[in-house]
């Protein structure tokens, strides 16, 4: 079982799973090495072998599907995306989703033993969708949360841009989470307070910054003019283009796009998806961008539904 201590990154599963009147797996974090001497991070809940795998979007990290993972009960990987979370940033800048499709599909191949109900939400369904198309044998089914390919994004990152072109060091915590609820980003301030936990990390000269690459980008990327920045043009934003129509309609597995009433893809959208990909299922749920905070329960059930159909 999870060993919860204040300092653990587990400590607030204990809370949440009370909450949710759910009992705590079993949770370990798993590391790899990756050909070029990165490393892949990855959270797996359950002691069996993952039958779920879960990829999170642009800017957050493993822990955003805590809340779904615990209401699923199933053996499953949470996986931070490289540039993310615990997982090594790329010295190429390069977060495009058929790249970050390599380092999944490397843990696959060596994390699980049976075809996944892979998951991906945002530039993590893009992702997904990236690994169904090239590695058919390892995907059941696919589920993309919120996001089809070529969608403009604009608005969205638009405002994140802004918050991350900010510092991107503090003095604190607390610091962090005045600065997220200045921009109404996150609900309450306990919620806040968990999110920049995750999102965060203290260095050795005792500043809190953030983990995920993006910050840092976005921070280059809207330096003043005349300012040193290593970060080329959109090197703040992941690459969302639409190439990715190509991975869903070459794609084997059973397709459903989740899409978020109050999210980024439109009723338009969906029917754009069902246009392209006649066989896919298009799924609204009454949720903002990020369905696995906003609406867990709904996201689990479903995809709870998937994962026990007969393969």
């Amino acid at each position: 079982m999870v060993v919860a201590t204040e300092t653990s990154e587990f400590s607030y599963l204990p809370h949440q799973a009370q909450a949710l009147n759910v009992p705590v797996p079993p949770v370990e974090r798993v590391v790899l090495r990756l050909a070029d001497g990165r490393e892949l991070s990855a959270l797996r809940f359950g002691d069996a072998p993952p039958v779920v795998t879960l990829l999170h979007g642009a800017g957050l990290n493993a822990h955003t599907w805590d809340t779904t993972a615990l209401l699923l009960q199933q053996p499953a990987l949470l996986i931070d995306l490289a540039g993310h979370g615990d997982s090594s940033w790329r010295d190429d800048l390069d977060y495009s989703p058929r790249t970050l499709a390599r380092d999944v599909i490397f843990a696959l191949e060596n994390w699980t033993i049976e075809p996944q109900v892979l998951v991906g939400q945002s530039l993590g369904g893009l992702t997904a969708a990236a690994v169904a198309s090239a590695r058919p044998d390892l995907v059941r089914e696919l589920i993309t949360v919120d996001i089809t390919p070529g969608l403009d994004t604009s608005a969205g990152p638009a405002a994140l841009r802004e918050f991350y072109a900010g510092p991107t060091d503090f003095a604190s915590r607390d610091e962090l989470v005045d600065r997220a609820m200045s921009f109404g980003l996150g609900g309450s301030r306990a919620d806040t307070e968990r999110g920049v936990f995750f999102n965060s990390r203290i260095r050795a000269d005792g500043r809190v910054e953030w983990k995920h690459h993006f910050a840092h980008l976005a921070a280059q990327a809207m330096a003043p003019a005349g300012a040193s920045s290593t970060a080329p043009d959109g090197a703040a934003a992941p690459i969302l283009d639409a190439t990715g129509w190509d991975d869903l309609t070459n794609a084997e597995a059973p397709i459903t796009l989740v899409r978020a009433t109050s999210g980024f893809v439109s009723e338009a959208d969906g029917d754009e998806m069902l246009r392209r990909v006649p066989a896919a299922h298009v799924i609204a749920v009454d949720a903002s961008h990020n369905v696995q905070e906003t609406a867990p329960r709904e996201l689990a059930d479903l995809i709870r539904a998937v994962a026990h159909s007969p393969a």
